[in-house]
């Protein structure tokens, strides 16, 4: 009964995502075997011209190796390794460099099957938010790059240490749902620019007794995917005596993060179209600016919306594809500043994105895009790099993205 169910509730999921790997197989419950340890991975490499200032960049993006194993049909272990940018410390043969690259766990968990349609995750996982944070293997979006809003707004891919609960409603199929508790958020580490991405404690030594919870409804009817989540988390990561000498609250949601989104996907014969909007409050910007002189905002927001049409679609299904999009994505990173706080209106950002995705078989993918970034005027007062050591600034500029893409 548990397979069958588990089967059931896989083949839905494929049949939106139109990806198998192990991992999925793994995930959906389909390894049949007791005691199997499987391998599964994903990978891109970039390549990025930019229009105005004549350069280029050239990067392996990101390489991942993920190890799973079935200990029964319980009980299951998902763990996946990430290299970013190819090298972390020395360079090529040896020498010492610059390595600007990463290494770091973007997984590591125990998943529990209560009964065919209910489950519980508890370690480092990835909390149900938008698209791309929990489904962000490169071959499944469209654009070389992730969806510009889906960094910066939602901070893709944001996994913490904690537990989540994730099911079904029996009484309204295609209806799902996930509750989660995890630790909370660094404000001292947040950036202006850039949200609160770099504010997340990724699961390397998280401070602090900040909590962090979450939630979401995600639902399948017809060709339609209808999803709602949200988050609310304490900044706070430091003891409270710091805490109370920084003016600071303490405390689990103390100086607290809320972050909310809806999205929206519609799949039919080879047309894809995808809706999203998010926005983030932070209502103790301003203490929290007096105390790290970060210039937090008090709110942001962005969204976007794609179309997607596979060209070969009538005679390959889903097997092959070539496909055409368009993305439109607005975000305001400083939508309200609080009094401690400065305006900085290169933060009003517009992204025009256009592009090819071809697949040949599944799991590989090769992109090409052209994006047209539109900005407001950067803040004169927040440059510190003088001329000729500052990089030029363009308020619209365009990047010409080509891409290699893989998953197994």
């Amino acid at each position: 009964m548990f397979f069958t169910g588990c089967f059931v509730c896989f083949i839905g999921l494929i049949s939106k995502a139109q990806v198998l790997t192990p991992e999925d197989s793994l995930y959906a419950g389909l390894i049949s075997k007791e005691q199997s340890t499987v391998l599964s991975g994903y990978g891109e490499a970039h390549y990025s011209l930019d229009t105005k200032r004549k350069t280029s960049e050239a990067t392996l993006k990101r390489v991942v190796l993920f190890v799973g194993h079935k200990f029964n049909n319980k009980i299951s272990l998902f763990t996946e390794m990430e290299l970013e940018d190819a090298v972390v410390v020395g360079g090529v043969g040896g020498d010492e460099g610059t390595g600007k690259g990463s290494i770091s766990i973007e997984q590591a968990f125990l998943k529990f099957n209560l009964n065919p349609t209910t489950y519980i995750v508890a370690g480092l996982f990835i909390p149900r938010l938008g698209f791309i944070n929990e489904n962000h293997l490169p071959t499944t979006f469209n654009g070389v790059d992730r969806p510009f809003v889906e960094q910066l707004v939602i901070p893709t891919t944001w996994r913490e240490i904690g537990v989540g609960l994730y099911g079904t409603f029996k009484n309204v199929p295609g209806l799902n749902y996930s509750v989660s508790l995890t630790n909370g958020l660094n404000s001292s580490a947040f950036v202006n620019g850039s949200g609160i991405r770099n504010g997340r404690q990724l699961g390397s030594d998280a401070s602090g007794l900040a909590l962090g919870a979450s939630g979401s409804l995600l639902y399948y009817i017809n060709n339609f995917r209808l999803q709602a989540s949200a988050y609310i988390g304490g900044s706070t990561a430091v003891e409270r005596r710091v805490a109370d000498s920084l003016q600071l609250n303490s405390g689990a949601f103390g100086n607290p993060v809320i972050l909310y989104e809806a999205d929206a996907q519609y799949s039919n014969n080879g047309l894809n179209i995808r809706v999203i909007g998010s926005g983030i409050s932070i209502k103790d910007a301003a203490n929290i600016n007096k105390a790290y002189a970060n210039n937090t905002p008090e709110s942001l927001y962005g969204g976007y919306a794609e179309a997607g049409y596979n060209l070969l679609y009538s005679k390959y299904k889903d097997n092959k594809a070539l496909i055409l999009f368009g993305r439109y994505e607005y975000m305001n990173l400083n939508a309200k500043v609080p009094s401690s706080g400065v305006k900085n209106d290169a933060n009003k950002q517009q992204y025009i994105v256009a592009g090819l995705t071809f697949k040949p078989i599944r799991g590989v993918a090769i992109k090409a895009d052209y994006v047209q970034r539109i900005t407001g005027t950067p803040n004169q007062d927040l440059i510190v790099t003088p001329f000729p050591q500052q990089v030029p600034y363009f308020k619209s500029n365009g990047f010409v993205n080509l891409g290699v893409a893989y998953n197994f």
